[in-house]
This record gives C-alpha cells, sequence and structure tokens, in this order.
C-alpha cells in the first residue's frame, strides 16, 4: 500500500475549497490578507489597541519581579505635608531646594537628578543657582520644552528655564529630558529619543557617574521594566523628605548624618514631587489593586519621578528589553494564518476539532506571556490580533468550503434525488455511511414493472424515437416511485425496479408501495395515451406489468472503489420479476403476493388464487389490487378460494357465477381456467415448471 502523502490529509478540504468558484475564492482571500494584517497590526487597530494593551499590563503586573527597596536608587520628595509646612502649596520654595543640595553633595551620592522645572522665577534663585555652581555631585536639571512637552510649559516657562540654565556655570550640572512617553494616558515605554534635545533625566545622571551602563541602552525606546514590592508596606525605592535634608541642625546631630549618609552614599539620589493629584502618571500596574501604591492614602498613580527611579534601576541591571525584529513579528503573523487555514482544511468533526482550536488559540495568546518571562519586550506584541486573526482566517476559508459544499451537497441531493425520494437522499447526506461498500440482509419491499411489448416495437421504429419514448417513459415511472418514497434500483431496457426498506425504513413502506405499484401501472396507461396522441402512425403500446413481494434480500453498495452500485439482491428480487411476468397469464397488470399484500394495511386486495411460479417450488398467494370490486363479492370469491382444497366443485360454481356476473372481468376469467387445472396441493403450475 503507497504511504500517504504528507499533504494528503488537507486535500479533500483544499478540493472543496478549490470548488467553491473564483469569486468567493477572491472573497477568501482578502479575509486571510484582513487576517494577516489584524495579527500583524492589532496594536494600531481601534478596536484591539485597548485589549493588546490591557494584555501587555496583565503580563508586566503578574510577571514583574517582586524586590526588596532597591536601595541604588533614593528619592528625595515633597508632598503636601511639606509644602503646609512651609506654608507654601507650589511651588517648593528654591532656597529649601538648595539647602537639601548642599547637604546631599556631602553625602556621597553618585548623581542627583532634579525632576523640578525651574520655569518661574523666585526670590530665592540666586541661592539655587550658587549652590548648584559649588556642587561636587554631578547634578542633571530638569528641563521640557514647548515643542516636546507642549501640555507642561508655555513659552514665557520655557525661555525663563533657558534663563536659569545659562547662569549655571560648573561643569557639574546638566540639563535633563523629564519628559514621559503616555500611550492612552499610561506611561509603558522609554520615551523617544529626539535629536537636538536633551537626554533623559536618568541617562545624563549614569553618564555625569560615569556609570559604563547608561552605554547599553543608546537609543533604546522599549518597554520600562516594572517592579513590585516584595512586602506590600515597603516601596520599591526609599522616599525619604526633602525637608529633612533641608534642615542644617539636622545634620549637625552625629547620628542623624550617619543615617543620611548610610542611605545616600553611592546611591543615584532623584528629588522632585510626590503631591497628590499633580504630576501622577498611570503604569501598567496601576490597573490592579495594589497596596503598595495606595500606602499613606496616596492615589494609584505613582508619581512621576518614581518612572525616572525605574529606569535608572532597569539600566543599572542591563535589563534592555530585546525586541522581536519586524520579519519575526510577519512570521507570526503569516503563521496564524498558516495555521488556521491548515486546520480548516482538516475534515476533522464535532469534539475532535476543538482541542485542536483551543491549543492554537491559547498558544497565539499565551506566546507573548512565555516571551515576557524570558525577558522579551512584549509591548508592540501581539496577543489578541493572532487569535482574532486565527478565527476570521479560519471562518474564512470553512465558510468557502462550506459554500462549495452546499453546491455539492445540491448536486448529489439533486443526483440522489434522481434514485432516492427527498428526504432519504438528505439524511444519506447527513450519514454519508449509510451508504458504505458492502451489504446487509434486509426485509425489503420490492417492486418490478415491465412495458409489455416494447422490445418488439422498438425494431420497427427509428433509434431516435426509441430513445425519446424510453426516456419519457422511465421519466414518468421513476416520478411515481420517487414520490412514493421508493429506491430506484435500476433500469433494464424498459423495466423498473425498486425497492422500499433500505437503507432507511418507514413505518409505512409497505402501504407506499403498494400504492405505488397501482400508480405505476396507471403511469404506463397515462403513458400509452400520451403516445398514441403524439404520433398516431405509431405501433401502439403495451401495457404496463407490476409484481409486488416482500421478503429477504442483501442490501447495500457492491462493485469497488472506483464504481459502486446500491442495490438488493436475493430470491425476493426474483420473486417480484416472475410474479411481473405471470401478470401475462394472469390477464392482470399488478400482482402482489401475500407476503406483501398482508403488511400494506390496505383493503382493496382481491384474492387471485395459488400458482407455482416458473423456477419455483413452493406456491405463492395472488393478491390484486382490486379497489373498484365491491367487498361482498370479494369476501365471496375469497371463500370460493378457501374452498378448493375440501370442495373443489361447489368453489369452480361460485367463481363461475362471479365470471358471468362480471363478463369483462378478464382476471376472474383466467383465475376460473386455473382453478381447473390445480395440482394436488390446490395451486396452479405456471409454464416452464
Amino acid at each position: 500500500m503507497a504511504a500517504r502523502k504528507p499533504l494528503g490529509i488537507f486535500a479533500a478540504g483544499w478540493r472543496s475549497v478549490r470548488e467553491a468558484g473564483s469569486k468567493r475564492l477572491l472573497f477568501t482571500g482578502v479575509l486571510l490578507l484582513a487576517a494577516l494584517l489584524l495579527a500583524r497590526f492589532s496594536w494600531s487597530i481601534w478596536f484591539t489597541d485597548e485589549a493588546e494593551r490591557a494584555l501587555y499590563d496583565a503580563r508586566e503586573y503578574y510577571l514583574s519581579e517582586l524586590v526588596e527597596p532597591d536601595q541604588r536608587v533614593v528619592l528625595v520628595t515633597f508632598n503636601d505635608f511639606d509644602l503646609q509646612q512651609l506654608q507654601k502649596r507650589s511651588p517648593l520654595p528654591r532656597d529649601t531646594i538648595a539647602a537639601a543640595l548642599r547637604n546631599i553633595d556631602t553625602l556621597g551620592a553618585k548623581a542627583i537628578g532634579i525632576d523640578i522645572l525651574f520655569d518661574q522665577r523666585q526670590d530665592e534663585d540666586l541661592e539655587l543657582v550658587e549652590t548648584l555652581n559649588n556642587m561636587q555631585t554631578p547634578v542633571a536639571i530638569g528641563y521640557a520644552d514647548i515643542i516636546t512637552n507642549d501640555l507642561d510649559i508655555e513659552y514665557e516657562q520655557q525661555a525663563y528655564l533657558d534663563e536659569f540654565l545659562l547662569a549655571l556655570e560648573s561643569t557639574n550640572t546638566r540639563a535633563a529630558s523629564i519628559r514621559l512617553a503616555e500611550t492612552d494616558g499610561v506611561t509603558r515605554v522609554w520615551p523617544e529619543v529626539i535629536d537636538g534635545t536633551p537626554p533623559l533625566l536618568g541617562r545624563v545622571m549614569l553618564e555625569m557617574a560615569g556609570d559604563a551602563a547608561v552605554e547599553r541602552f543608546e537609543g533604546y525606546e522599549g518597554a520600562i521594566r516594572f517592579r513590585r514590592p516584595e512586602y506590600h508596606e515597603e516601596p520599591v525605592f526609599p522616599n525619604m523628605s526633602i525637608t529633612a535634608f533641608s534642615v542644617d541642625e539636622i545634620f549637625a546631630i552625629p547620628e542623624a548624618r550617619a543615617e543620611f549618609e548610610e542611605a545616600v552614599r553611592d546611591s543615584y539620589v532623584l528629588i522632585g514631587g510626590d503631591i497628590i493629584d499633580y504630576d501622577r502618571v498611570l503604569t501598567p500596574l496601576s490597573g490592579y489593586e495594589d497596596e503598595a501604591t495606595e500606602l499613606g492614602g496616596r492615589s494609584e498613580r505613582p508619581a512621576g519621578i518614581t518612572i525616572h527611579a525605574a529606569t535608572i534601576a532597569q539600566m543599572l541591571d542591563g535589563e534592555r528589553l530585546q525586541q522581536p525584529s519586524v520579519i519575526y513579528l510577519w512570521a507570526l503573523s503569516l503563521l496564524v494564518v498558516i495555521a488556521a487555514t491548515l486546520t480548516a482544511l482538516l475534515e476533522l468533526r464535532n469534539w475532535k476539532f476543538i482541542p485542536l482550536l483551543v491549543i492554537q488559540v491559547l498558544l497565539f495568546i499565551g506566546l507573548p506571556f512565555f516571551l515576557h518571562d524570558r525577558g522579551i519586550d512584549t509591548h508592540g506584541f501581539p496577543a489578541v490580533g493572532p487569535a482574532l486573526g486565527w478565527i476570521v482566517a479560519f471562518t474564512a476559508v470553512t465558510s468557502a468550503a462550506r459554500a462549495s459544499g452546499a453546491v455539492q451537497r445540491k448536486f448529489a441531493q439533486g443526483a440522489l434525488g434522481k434514485y432516492l425520494p427527498q428526504s432519504i437522499a438528505d439524511e444519506i447526506i447527513e450519514k454519508p455511511e449509510l451508504l458504505s461498500l458492502g451489504g446487509e440482509k434486509r426485509e425489503i419491499y420490492v417492486l418490478f414493472s415491465d412495458l409489455e411489448g416494447f422490445t418488439k416495437m422498438s425494431h420497427a421504429i427509428a433509434p431516435e424515437m426509441v430513445a425519446k419514448l424510453l426516456n419519457r417513459y422511465l421519466e414518468m415511472l421513476s416520478d411515481v416511485v420517487l414520490e412514493h418514497g421508493g429506491i430506484l434500483d435500476k433500469f433494464i431496457g424498459d423495466a423498473v425496479v425498486a425497492f422500499w426498506g433500505a437503507p432507511i425504513s418507514r413505518p409505512d413502506d409497505a402501504q407506499r408501495a403498494a400504492q405505488c405499484g397501482y400508480a405505476i401501472w396507471q403511469a404506463g396507461e397515462a403513458f400509452r395515451e400520451e403516445v398514441a396522441k403524439m404520433d398516431p402512425g405509431l405501433p401502439p403500446i403495451g401495457k404496463t406489468r407490476v409484481g409486488l413481494h416482500f421478503g429477504e434480500a442483501v442490501v447495500g453498495n457492491f462493485g469497488g472503489e472506483n464504481r459502486i452500485q446500491y442495490t438488493a439482491l436475493g430470491d425476493s428480487m426474483n420473486t417480484a420479476a416472475r410474479l411481473e411476468s405471470g401478470n401475462k397469464t394472469f390477464k392482470t397488470s399488478v400482482m402482489a403476493s401475500r407476503e406483501f399484500a398482508s403488511r400494506s394495511g390496505l383493503h382493496w386486495w382481491r384474492r387471485m388464487g395459488k400458482v407455482v411460479l416458473s423456477g419455483r417450488s413452493r406456491p405463492v398467494d395472488l393478491y390484486e389490487p382490486a379497489p373498484h370490486f365491491p367487498e361482498d363479492d370479494n369476501l365471496l370469491l375469497g371463500d370460493a378460494l378457501d374452498m378448493l382444497g375440501t370442495a373443489r366443485k361447489g368453489a369452480i360454481k361460485t367463481i363461475e357465477v362471479l365470471v358471468r356476473k362480471y363478463p369483462d372481468d378478464e382476471a376472474l376469467a383466467a383465475l376460473l381456467e386455473r382453478c381447473r387445472h390445480l395440482n394436488e396441493d390446490g395451486a396452479y403450475v405456471m409454464a416452464g415448471k
């Protein structure tokens, strides 16, 4: 046996899609392209961007590192309480900042960053400028301009800020950008590096301190690595009040100075505000209930200064998060579409399909979590997009296959409908195993019909006319069979073979078959009239004879993989055929066996004696449909036939009376003749036995 091709499992599905038609294929191609773009650009599409950002925030929160307070970065802040003590609302007095700077300058900090804009004039500015010019510790001073921070500063403010910075002569002071990057109001990534503007506050501090860690982050604009406190009562970065640093009397106390020095030495000090409802930002961690962000009644929005602290810690840890390349993202998007397409082409049914679908969708959603946990920057990495793109691509291919399937189904229904009743054809399409190769023994109702004299007549007319008449005749009879729920087994010339009871049996199969047998004869009579009107010059058409029998047969598909035929085999088929041919002797048109008639549930049957059919050994009780024969006479005839075994002469006289009463009833006359030539078993033996 030849090995199955690797893509063979997709062949049937692809064939279905291909047969959907050019327009449908074009539409499917457009949907696949849309799925590809959705999987690739879901961070930029209006109906998926929020979901992508929400999933990113979830990754950042649940996968963030839990840490103890990071002593490498110290926050020296002023809050609402400090301003109240100083009897100020805002801004913080410059002399307080100057005093704090002088004291911190003696504690051995690596660098100081001031997250405060000196954009408004104060009386203490000269003191602050003098202090900054005398600083031994490198100081990065917050800077903003109206081009990059138009919401935070106006032209007049920038003008004064520039003037203030020009007054600084010390090489230990530099301007540094305090700009943060926000998307939908949330800070997730480092701000864009813009030529001609000062570097970010944290970058400047590390550069001035001579820390080589900053070099690795040159040009970095990726995600900020946020961390959460291991213990909720402690912040990620130590936070000390600026007023404590500004009181010289405190530093005069050796023990107090020692505590300050221990906290600040060899650390990066950030000075800024921690004021409620001012300069606060949302982060990926802000959307979750975190007690650490609410200590002291503060808002869950952390102060902007903590973002700068996070960037400094990230540089010190060397965690420049690796960003997936554009090629990788396109490859992932293409993989999504290919996976969805191949899955759609698989002919998996019911529950077998569900695990494969769930695994793939979860894989595309879970992949960003896996990469994030491995230190990959997943900001901008699609998670929702691939899942939705997979669904779009899968739906596109399956709908195309379904459209093709609908066409094929319609064709199959039409094709099967030429041989099977529509209800059975529909059920077989739903359950094709009903027509699997092989056979099974079933009890069926068989109909065999033939057109008398058609073969002889066909020699006397043109072949074209023979074909025309035969097609018309078979069409009429086929319609009758299908209307009565029968299975068209085969055509044998002008003979029609049909049966009921397989592949699907119905409670009224016997009644349908009996009514069909009578209707077949009527259709034959209608055909005779039609042909006579069509061309009076044609030879007369004979009548249609029908044989009906019930019995066992082997029913199923016989043949091979290349060509099969659904048919019935067995003695019951032969019996029906002999009953049909016996009509010529019986002078009848429709004849049924007792096995058939007794199951039909109809009361129109007239008993026609017993015969031993040609090629048979056992006699068959004959029944003819005679819906117009009077019931009293029918009972009388039945009694006479019962008397044939015990009082044959009396029985024959009774039948003679009925024959005289119905002189035009050729079937009764033929019955009378047969009754005069019965064997010892009371049956008439057909010629040829």
